[in-house]
């Protein structure tokens, strides 16, 4: 089994996938638009045809999976979860990736040493997207 997180955007998850396949050392993977779709008809509105139906970025073995939230379906922001990135002992990478992640956001946690991890820290990506960046001793 494995569990993938799927992120909704509101109008730029191109670009938000495009951010964190640069932020993870990944890449953008797959990259699917409404146009040519089963839902390009004539109800689809002209400025959905390049919005993003599904997509994903592949970083060292994982997927974040995305899309645009659909026509008719108004976004709602993000609530009651963290995006969890555990960058086993690699203290050092993991700051990086904090803080590349951080550019634009707002920090809620500092990266930093804790009780139970020599590096862990909070962050709300500039697309208002929850993370934590958690090491293991």
């Amino acid at each position: 089994m494995e569990i993938e997180v799927y992120l909704t955007f509101n109008g730029n998850c191109e670009t938000a996938l495009q951010f964190y396949a640069q932020c993870l050392g990944g890449k953008v993977a797959e990259l699917h638009r409404y146009a040519g779709s089963p839902m390009d008809n004539a109800e689809l509105p002209a400025e959905w045809k390049n919005k993003v139906m599904h997509g994903n970025v592949e970083a060292q073995g994982h997927r974040i999976l995305a899309s645009d939230s659909g026509p008719g379906q108004p976004f709602k922001g993000y609530s009651g979860f963290s995006v969890t990135l555990n960058m086993g002992k690699d203290t050092k990478r993991a700051e990086e990736v904090f803080n590349a992640l951080a550019a634009g956001g707002q920090v809620q946690m500092p990266f930093q040493k804790t009780f139970w991890s020599p590096g862990f820290g909070m962050l709300v990506d500039k697309f208002s997207v929850p993370w934590m960046v958690n090491c293991t001793e």
